[in-house]
């Protein structure tokens, strides 16, 4: 026996070879393939809110800057049939002459 005591589980079994604990559950630690599957799922879970926040701030601006560019559109646009109506009507009244007692 030596003087150095090996470490032990709360069992009083020895750990594992690759130096892990078992799992505390009782279940069997998942294959070393299975594991980027099981990394990729845990971040997509914590990084999701954060994605959804980002997603519906973009949403916000984009729908600002087309609403603003629609504005803008439809105010140039009325600007010209503006215009054209007012052409419209002074060529109207000159047609229709002068119209005295």
């Amino acid at each position: 026996m030596s003087d150095v005591d090996e470490p032990t589980t709360s069992a009083g079994e020895e750990p594992e070879a690759n130096g892990e604990e078992p799992e505390a559950n009782g279940e069997e630690p998942e294959a070393p393939d299975a594991q980027p599957q099981d990394i990729r799922e845990r971040l997509r879970q914590f990084a999701q809110p954060f994605v959804d926040s980002l997603d519906i701030r973009l949403k916000d601006q984009v729908d600002r800057r087309v609403d603003r560019r629609v504005d803008e559109t439809i105010s140039a646009r009325l600007a010209v049939i503006e215009r054209a109506i007012a052409d419209l009507d002074r060529s109207i009244k000159e047609l229709q002459g002068p119209e005295g007692p």
